[in-house]
């Protein structure tokens, strides 16, 4: 067997063997009821040693992969039976009016209701935590700078900040003046003020459907419309749909996961972001890029910003820190292209500036090489957080249940079978001290009825193990 594993840092080597066997089973290498090899054997073709292929070889076992049979060894098990193909929805015939905020207002209380498993929260970075950094980083900017630390900033943001996320964007193919970049709080003020800069009350904005419901929001909230365009399942907005579109309504802009999106988890392909941007830049439509998942791929590679193929300069970047380290520090960032002098004087009016102690504690943790080392291990941590939590859907929710299998970030989108209300079992896990958030919070009408959204961006342990088993209970119940 040849097979060879890279000396890369950015995956625990367990994970890498993992990696390996399921790669075999995929190109057929390794069929259902074959054997695995040797624990001795498989060390040594993959350089690894011994109690690391051990490791591997259990994990992959609790993920219903393999199974082990006495004195005879591991075995690869038959694949799920549940389909994971959950099917685009179709294209909207006009756009409406939101009117979403009073059931956002139950979730995120039940989200934060006193020991509740928060499964209905996107907090990707509890997963891995960087707190015990962030604080000893804290600690020594407060000791070197004292006062001057908790005092206003600058009103677009801490300059080495700004620098930082500069310097990162070179490495994606970017060239970013420091002076470009708007420091927020956090990507959703980013996204209201990129809002404002391009639209009016009563514009129509394109939005994909599904979308995180925070935009559905903000949408309604400044008076707008949203006119949804389809997800495919693993590649993101479908461009025809999105080309239909324009085509039948006054377009004002459009606001897009240009990486991976939220709740399905698709990855927008290169191609595809490309062929988004060209054909909003032909009728003049702006873009406002949601990039807050694009450092949480599950691929070789991180994704491109779609203003990279920008020619117009009327593409939005959107992103911040809170999915990636910090959430509670709130400072996120816009990158407004041309409409950079607007998008100051909104911020200005907003919020006047966004916390220097947690800008400057930021700048010096990203500065220092520690907040990449902990991205490696935080995507480390979601991909086996996302292997464990579909094992548990598959094996135990009823049939007719699908799942997405997301490219990214840390939700599942699951689509229960036909007579199961997402809204009415998101209140039954409530009773069950189970957070979740319920399809139809991500549309503008009620097609996701049937669906919801479950985190597995979380510290993992047999308490979250059983939530899930429990929400699989309450959908047989419900059944």
């Amino acid at each position: 067997m040849a097979l060879a594993i890279s000396d890369q840092q950015d995956k625990y080597l367990y994970q890498k063997v993992i990696s390996a066997v399921l790669t075999m089973r995929e190109e057929g290498s390794l069929q259902v009821g074959d054997k695995l090899p040797s624990l001795r054997s498989f060390s040594h073709s993959l350089g690894v040693s011994i109690p690391t292929v051990r490791q591997a070889y259990l994990e992959l076992e609790r993920l219903g992969v393999i199974e082990a049979k006495p004195k005879s060894g591991y075995f690869l098990k038959p694949q799920p039976l549940l389909d994971t193909s959950i099917a685009k929805a179709r294209l909207s015939r006009r756009p409406r009016e939101v009117n979403k905020q009073s059931l956002i207002e139950d979730v995120f209380e039940a989200i934060h209701a006193p020991g509740s498993i928060p499964l209905g929260l996107a907090n990707p970075s509890s997963a891995y935590s960087s707190d015990k950094a962030l604080a000893r980083w804290m600690r020594r900017v407060l000791t070197q700078s004292g006062s001057r630390a908790v005092g206003y900033g600058p009103m677009d943001g801490y300059l080495p900040l700004k620098r930082q996320i500069a310097y990162r964007y070179i490495d994606h193919g970017l060239q970013i003046d420091p002076a470009e970049v708007i420091i927020t709080n956090g990507a959703q003020e980013a996204i209201a003020i990129a809002l404002q800069c391009v639209a009016e009350k009563g514009d129509i904005i394109a939005v994909e459907s599904p979308t995180y419901f925070g935009v559905l929001e903000l949408i309604e909230s400044l008076g707008m419309k949203a006119l949804e365009i389809p997800l495919c399942p693993k590649e993101g907005v479908c461009v025809d749909d999105l080309s239909i579109a324009i085509s039948n309504h006054s377009v004002k802009a459009a606001i897009f996961s240009t990486s991976v999106s939220n709740p399905v988890g698709s990855f927008l392909t290169e191609q595809r972001r490309r062929a988004i941007v060209q054909l909003l830049e032909s009728n003049k439509i702006p873009l406002i890029e949601d990039d807050v998942y694009g450092d949480l791929y599950f691929g070789e590679h991180r994704g491109k910003l779609a203003r990279c193929h920008s020619t117009q300069d009327n593409v939005l970047t959107c992103s911040s820190f809170s999915k990636t380290a910090a959430p509670g520090y709130r400072i996120g960032w816009l990158m407004p292209g041309k409409h950079l002098s607007k998008a100051k004087r909104i911020k200005r009016a907003l919020s006047c500036s966004s916390s220097l102690l947690n800008q400057w504690t930021l700048s010096e943790f990203v500065g220092s090489g520690e907040y990449d080392r902990s991205l490696r291990m935080l995507r480390n941590a979601l991909q086996t957080n996302k292997a464990r939590a579909l094992s548990i859907v598959h094996e135990y929710f009823p049939e007719g249940t699908r799942v997405n299998d997301p490219q990214g970030g840390s939700v599942l989108w699951i689509e229960l079978p036909k007579g199961v209300d997402g809204s009415v079992l998101f209140q039954k896990a409530l009773d069950r001290d189970i957070s979740i958030a319920p399809g139809i919070l991500f549309s503008l009408g009620t097609k996701y009825s049937r669906f919801i959204r479950v985190s597995f961006g979380v510290q993992w342990g047999e308490h979250v193990e059983q939530a899930f088993k429990t929400l699989a209970d309450l959908t047989r119940e419900n059944h």
